[in-house]
């Protein structure tokens, strides 16, 4: 049964405490059995991922860290194949009138709770990987652009190309511009912003200074 807040949000991460096997295995590619998620979507999860990978590297995060954002780039789309409609009990009450294709976010991070996991700003950066938090912090805004910029997706590839080549180190500024593009896209197609997305905005505007 699922609740109805999301509390794992305010929870920050606690390096003293083990990593949860579910955790462990996935920054290895090794999904959980209650994963739907096909041949194309493992795909796009094992690209995502090898960028999260790369970019931890590169900033110098140790281990543990490497481990968790590998985790969340095979995990964020873990339901992203599941019907729609069925998600919808899965997610808290207060979450259940998002649109459709916005559930398995929500749906996996609730799940990965359930299960367990008890890492705040994993379970928040895959719960809105595509809506984007204000309370995203680097792990959460790393997704968010990750997904967004993974090298198998086709449309625009030379300006993705150009910024994934700017990250990690303009991890920031590269955010900033991803959530323009998908809320710009989100306007043109006459639909309505979310709250938490014009709040994430919001948010890089003000840390842009």
């Amino acid at each position: 049964m699922t609740s109805n807040v999301y509390r794992f949000e305010d929870r920050v991460f606690d390096p003293a405490v083990p990593l949860h096997p579910i955790v462990s295995a996935a920054a290895s590619g090794d999904l959980p059995p209650w994963a739907v998620a096909g041949p194309e979507r493992r795909g796009h999860l094992t690209r995502v991922a090898a960028l999260l990978g790369a970019w931890a590297e590169e900033l110098g995060l140790d281990e543990t860290d490497r481990v968790r954002w590998r985790a969340a780039g095979h995990l964020h789309d873990v339901l992203r194949d599941e019907e729609p409609d069925r998600l919808r009990p899965r997610v808290p009450v207060a979450e259940q009138c998002l649109p459709g294709p916005l559930r398995h976010g929500p749906a996996a991070a609730e799940r990965l709770r359930i299960e367990g996991v008890e890492d705040g700003p994993l379970l928040t950066a895959i719960a809105w990987h595509t809506v984007g938090d204000p309370r995203f912090g680097r792990l959460g805004r790393a997704l968010f652009a990750a997904d967004f910029l993974e090298p198998g997706r086709t449309f625009l590839p030379d300006w993705r190309a150009a910024l994934r080549a700017r990250m990690p180190g303009e991890l920031d500024g590269v955010t900033r511009e991803v959530a323009r593009a998908r809320l710009t896209h989100v306007l043109e197609r006459g639909r309505p912003l979310l709250a938490r997305s014009t709040e994430f905005w919001n948010r890089l505007v003000e840390d842009a200074g």
